[in-house]
């Protein structure tokens, strides 16, 4: 089924909406959810809290790539379920590695400038993204985006785990010096 159709069923608030997502959506939410939490349980309540949420905000919302929109709300599920998990002990977990290679990318500030930051923020990262060789742009978001391990990145790519810690490197040189640029770091 087409998702401008998915989108109509919700819309419609029609249940078959939630079993064509789960159909057609339902291996990608659970591969996002798998990467950042690492269990299947959890992955499975983060994808299950996705349809809901999806549910509750398609009447306000109609998005244009609801693949997009599903993962991002699947991604933030499961990140913060990993951050309730990880609240009382601190490390592990591929997702905490994955962000923690990006802290020095980003700029600390305070609550009220942090909101207005965060959305200049992640506009000039979409805009470096976009701006990528295919090829960089595809490790950059397996490895920052679905928080897959670096291991099944050179596994699926066909490189070596050198090459891709090697280019993660690199584009996160690139991105700081990018966001240097764009006065946000």
């Amino acid at each position: 089924m087409e998702d401008a159709a998915i989108v109509d069923l919700y819309w419609a608030r029609s249940d078959r909406a939630i079993s064509e997502t789960e159909h057609k959506y339902g291996k990608y939410c659970h591969s996002i959810a798998f990467n950042i939490c690492g269990t299947r349980e959890d992955a499975e309540e983060c994808v299950s809290d996705t349809w809901f949420s999806a549910w509750n905000q398609m009447p306000d919302k109609r998005p244009t790539a609801l693949s997009a929109f599903l993962g991002c709300i699947t991604r933030n599920f499961a990140l913060n379920l990993l951050k309730a998990r990880n609240r009382h002990k601190r490390g592990g977990g591929e997702g905490a590695l994955a962000l923690e290679e990006l802290s020095d990318c980003v700029p600390d500030g305070t609550d009220v400038e942090r909101s207005v930051e965060e959305r200049e923020l992640e506009r000039a990262v979409g805009r470096f993204v976009a701006g990528l060789p295919l090829r960089e742009r595809t490790v950059f978001v397996l490895r920052y985006w679905r928080l897959v391990p670096v291991e099944e990145i050179s596994e699926r790519l066909g490189f070596s785990q050198s090459k891709t810690k090697s280019m993660l490197f690199r584009t996160r040189k690139k991105l700081r010096a990018y966001l240097r640029e764009e006065g946000l770091c």
